[in-house]
């Protein structure tokens, strides 16, 4: 049923992925030939100012959502009922914390954007704080359906949500060129999205609008708290290491810089939103795992996961380098180009973050928050005072080198070290040779896949396309190739095999009703 679940999320996220990326590629071109790279920059500016006040969440949503997982295992209703009313009660108070410490920040803003000829700068800058409130309202819902294992729904509700909305902005930028309405229909879109998602939870869980009976007891509450405050130095750390980038290369290098780093980011946030729409759906799975199976099924489940996190990530990783300078320069032209030294650096943060991401579903989906509360912030400092010397003497490389360097001084390590002692109880010399292990098969594969792509000279958009079908094909082939006798591998070709197998199932039988009929 884990599977199942899995699954049926997977495809739906991924599907609206495709559109939305789609729809996202025609409004970005709109956006820089209507408005400019400063708008751009403005946008991603706010950003990453108003990520910041996120920080408020403080792990509030990880902490319960964790608490949550034992007992829509169980079934057991009143407690749901009881942990669900202290979430929503915690996410109207960050709300608010918001929304106060956001308008406090406004008569500051000229301190990041004083180089910036963009008008309204306070306006705009008030609907994106609107903006990041007003989801709070609603979120608990959504985090409540993602434990019972139906993102696919939510997928579905924000598929609709982000296609009007794209549509919607591109129509307000062709007609009008106007930032701030482009603003306000997004506000307003969220609003919509919200307020649907909100009446459809409570309809298919009524017990939620049950009053609340009881008080959490005492265990359950300390271990929130317990948790809580390991997150929040844990969300401090990480906005500080991948929140600030913007800010310090706005107020150290320019505001155009930004918009022209915002093209090459959001091309890697595709890939990598692509690749979380995997493991944001296992995710949810593997704390359902923990909660009900042995260490050991865990841990056999956990090199399945680490196997596909390498294919997914060091493919996109390896396309990347190859692709992403001359799809820039075919998109939106060779002047919106930064250097070969940025991208490599950009791509090898992008595919260490990633390698990550399966020990880091263990760690959070076990409940490891308190062991490495301190950890971030010892790489947020070490990000901060590396990338401020660096940005000063070699430009918007150091700042990226700054955030390279933090990430293998301190959760490199970290995270697999407590997993492998806490949970797998396994030495952490076994993570680091299959790491290893798959760094130097993927190091191969890039050498080799660029060797065939630099026979093919991308001198139209369809040539470069067709160079990267073949790009994909070589690495997979040579995943394949290696790979195909390992039990993880075979793992997940039994359930790309079954998966499939019912599909085409229920093809037959849906075929031969209608023919009958």
């Amino acid at each position: 049923m884990r599977a199942k679940y899995s699954f049926i999320n997977i495809a739906t996220g991924l599907g609206n992925q495709l559109v939305i990326t789609s729809l996202s590629f025609i409004s970005r071109t709109i956006f820089i030939s209507y408005l400019g790279v400063e708008y751009l920059g403005i946008s991603g500016l706010f950003t990453s100012i108003l990520a910041m006040l996120a920080l408020a969440e403080a792990g509030v949503g990880s902490s319960i959502v964790y608490s949550l997982y034992k007992p829509v295992a169980e079934n057991d209703q009143e407690k749901i009922n009881v942990l669900m009313n202290l979430y929503k009660k915690a996410y109207m108070v960050i709300a608010l914390i918001v929304l106060l410490v956001g308008l406090s920040i406004m008569p500051f803003l000229e301190l990041f954007t004083k180089d910036t000829s963009v008008e309204n700068i306070h306006l705009i800058y008030l609907i994106f704080l609107i903006n990041t409130v007003l989801p709070y309202l609603y979120l608990h819902k959504n985090n409540f359906l993602s434990v019972c294992q139906k993102t696919y729904m939510i997928t579905g509700i924000y598929s609709i949500s982000s296609i009007a909305s794209v549509c919607l902005k591109i129509g307000i930028l062709y007609y009008t060129k106007n930032f701030i309405l482009y603003l306000v229909a997004d506000c307003f879109i969220t609003i919509v999205t919200s307020a649907v998602l909100a009446i459809i939870v409570n309809r298919m869980y009524p017990f939620l609008k049950n009053k609340v009976t009881r008080k959490l007891d005492s265990e359950t509450r300390s271990n929130i708290i317990k948790n809580i405050k390991a997150i929040v130095l844990q969300n401090i750390g990480t906005y500080l290491v991948f929140g600030t980038d913007n800010i310090i290369i706005s107020t150290f290098v320019s505001i155009t810089a930004v918009g022209l780093y915002s093209n090459y980011n959001m091309l890697i946030e595709i890939c990598r939103t692509f690749v979380n729409q995997v493991f944001s759906n296992i995710y949810h799975s593997v704390g359902n795992l923990i909660a009900q199976e042995t260490k050991e099924k865990v841990y056999s489940i956990y090199k399945v996961t680490m196997l596909l996190s390498f294919w997914l990530y060091s493919t996109l990783g390896i396309l990347l380098l190859i692709m992403l300078e001359p799809f820039i320069a075919f998109w939106i032209g060779s002047k919106f180009l930064m250097s070969k030294g940025v991208v490599v650096i950009l791509i090898i943060i992008f595919y260490e973050r990633g390698m990550r991401n399966s020990i880091s579903t263990v760690k959070t989906t076990s409940g490891i928050f308190h062991e490495d509360r301190f950890a971030p912030l010892f790489q947020a400092a070490v990000n901060l005072v590396i990338s401020i010397i660096l940005v000063r003497h070699i430009g918007i490389a150091g700042v990226f080198i700054g955030t390279l360097i933090s990430a293998l001084v301190v959760p490199f390590w970290v995270t697999p070290y407590l997993v492998y002692k806490k949970v797998f109880n396994k030495p952490i010399i076994m993570y680091f040779v299959k790491y290893f292990h798959f760094t130097i098969i993927a190091t191969g594969t890039y050498f080799t896949t660029n060797l065939v792509w630099s026979l093919i000279e991308p001198d139209t958009f369809v040539t470069l396309v067709l160079k990267g079908i073949i790009c994909l094909i070589t690495i997979n082939t040579i995943y394949i190739l290696i790979f195909y006798k390992t039990k993880e591998f075979k793992y997940l070709f039994n359930i790309i095999k079954n998966i499939m197998g019912t599909i085409l199932e229920r093809f037959k039988i849906n075929k031969k009703v209608t023919y009958k009929s």
